[in-house]
Order: structure tokens, then C-alpha cells, then sequence
């Protein structure tokens, strides 16, 4: 993690592509697009580099979602977690 030069941070060392503007993919249950968007502003907290997550219109109902961020895989995660903005995932 190297700093942005305003404040934040971004990945670095094979984790390059970890940065503000980044893509986010949501998909259903079944493995389908639902919603797309990007990583948001960036906060650095001792080692750690935090993103918002900006993904307008992803459906309700679906139960649960799996997020990915770039190519890195999914993470599955509960509804309430994923309207709510209240979830985490950790690389490396």
C-alpha cells in the first residue's frame, strides 16, 4: 500500500489495480451481473487502506450478493451488509 499523494491510499506490489476508480462488479446468487460501479475516496488507517464502495442501483431481494473488485474474486455478503455499506475485505 503506497500513499495517493491527497490523503488516501492504493494498492502497489501485484495489488496495483487496488485504487480509487477501480471496478466493482455485483452479482445474484446464480452468478449474474446485477450492478456495476467503483471504488470510491480511499482512507489509510496505520497499514491498512480503506474504499468506499459506490455501486448505484443494485437491486433489493436478491438475499444475499457477491462483490468482486477488479479480478480478485468474489466475497459473498448478506443483503442488509451490502445496502447498508457495512461490510470488509482484506487482500494479501
Amino acid at each position: 500500500m503506497v500513499s495517493d499523494g491527497e490523503g488516501g491510499c492504493e494498492g502497489s506490489e501485484g495489488f496495483d489495480d487496488i485504487a480509487e476508480g477501480a471496478a466493482v462488479t455485483v452479482y445474484d446468487a446464480a452468478g449474474t451481473v446485477i450492478a456495476t460501479g467503483a471504488l470510491g475516496e480511499s482512507t489509510r488507517a496505520g497499514t491498512a487502506c480503506s474504499f468506499e464502495v459506490i455501486v448505484p442501483d443494485v437491486p433489493a431481494g436478491e438475499g444475499f450478493h457477491k462483490v468482486e473488485i477488479t479480478h480478485r474474486g468474489t466475497l459473498q455478503i448478506s443483503e442488509p451488509e451490502a445496502m447498508s455499506g457495512s461490510f470488509g475485505g482484506s487482500l494479501g
